[in-house]
């Protein structure tokens, strides 16, 4: 682990906390997790006894994040329905029925609701486990407001559980990012879950549905997009198959 340890030379910020408004992304179509995502959304997907959604709402309760907005799009009734009995955390719905927006247009969408600057942003079929120091705080520990408008939270291609492709992100000495290489191999994935600035949605936007790629490709250029490294377990968790070696894993953490 030690070789991962260099670009965590981000400076811990003293007393920024962890953002109290958080972003779930919950609309996708979950095509990869079909057959189990034709009658149900693939947020609402069990690993270990529990929905993949309730994985990243307990995570979040537990670092203090007071508020989570969260889009639909895919079944949204029944995720709706499921985030009613939710307790501990207030829950807000970005309603995407009519057109699906994709991660950067359902940001976009989701914006005027978001009280907080910056705020956190996690995909709903996230499952990660804490390392010694709680991830999001460890996120939040690392984020600087004069240098940065987005931070991604990375985990080492050799420990990504479940994840079959060659990596996204190269990682400078102070987290600085760049993009793998096409046909290459990068040594971090990104994990789904990342810490922004409302200024990282400045200037021209696409309109309706876009990548949040763009805006990270554009924060790069400007070199205001950095990493940081997750101490602890990470699982992609996208195929049916994937649930199984999920679960024994977590069976030994």
């Amino acid at each position: 682990m030690s070789r991962y340890r260099k670009p965590l030379a981000l400076r811990p910020s003293p007393g920024v906390d962890v953002p109290a408004t958080a972003m779930v992304m919950a609309a996708g179509l979950g095509k990869r997790m079909r057959p189990l995502t034709a009658t149900r959304p693939k947020p609402m997907i069990e690993v270990a006894g529990k929905p993949l959604i309730d994985h990243a709402l307990d995570r979040l309760k537990a670092a203090g994040v007071r508020k989570a907005i969260v889009n639909v799009h895919y079944l949204a009734d029944a995720i709706e329905a499921h985030l009613g009995n939710e307790k501990g955390i207030e829950i807000v719905i970005s309603d995407e029925r009519g057109r699906l927006l994709e991660t950067g247009g359902g940001l976009v969408k989701a914006l005027p609701l978001i009280d907080a600057d910056p705020f956190l942003v996690v995909n709903s079929d996230n499952l990660w486990i804490d390392g010694p120091i709680d991830t999001l705080k460890l996120l939040a520990s690392f984020w600087n407001e004069a240098k940065m408008d987005a931070l991604l939270l990375l985990v080492p291609l050799a420990r990504a559980h479940c994840h079959h492709g060659r990596g996204d992100f190269h990682m400078g000495p102070t987290g600085e990012l760049r993009r793998r290489k096409p046909h290459g191999v990068a040594p971090f994935v990104y994990s789904g879950i990342q810490m922004v600035s409302k200024r990282l949605f400045g200037g021209d936007l696409p309109d309706g549905a876009f990548s949040t790629n763009i805006l990270w490709d554009r924060a790069i250029a400007a070199g205001r997009c950095f990493g940081a490294v997750h101490q602890g377990l990470w699982f992609d968790v996208g195929r049916p198959e994937s649930i199984r070696e999920a679960e024994e894993v977590l069976k030994e953490a």
